[in-house]
């Protein structure tokens, strides 16, 4: 059950949109705000993750991304495979 407030104020015609978008989504207002909210605030966090690595670790991890990669047979078909959208005739 949702009991936290969260109150804001907006122009006329911010809530207008707003209240546009969510109706074309089948929402009501706040579930539209809330997910839009939630959807850029995981954005926000996920883009800020930082992650410490000792030397060893470091040297271990620049090796993985320096090495190069295993083979793949799978992407190795898909990408020998001819785009349908390019035909041999012009």
């Amino acid at each position: 059950m949702r009991d936290a407030a969260i109150n804001l104020r907006a122009l006329p015609e911010q809530r207008d949109l707003i209240d546009h978008a969510a109706n074309l989504l089948g929402k009501n207002r706040s579930d539209f705000m809330l997910e839009a909210a939630c959807d850029r605030a995981q954005a926000v966090v996920l883009d800020q993750i930082f992650f410490n690595l000792d030397a060893d670790k470091f040297k271990q991890f620049t090796a993985m991304l320096d090495a190069p990669p295993a083979a793949n047979p799978g992407l190795e078909h898909l990408m020998a495979v001819k785009a349908p959208w390019k035909s041999s005739t012009k």
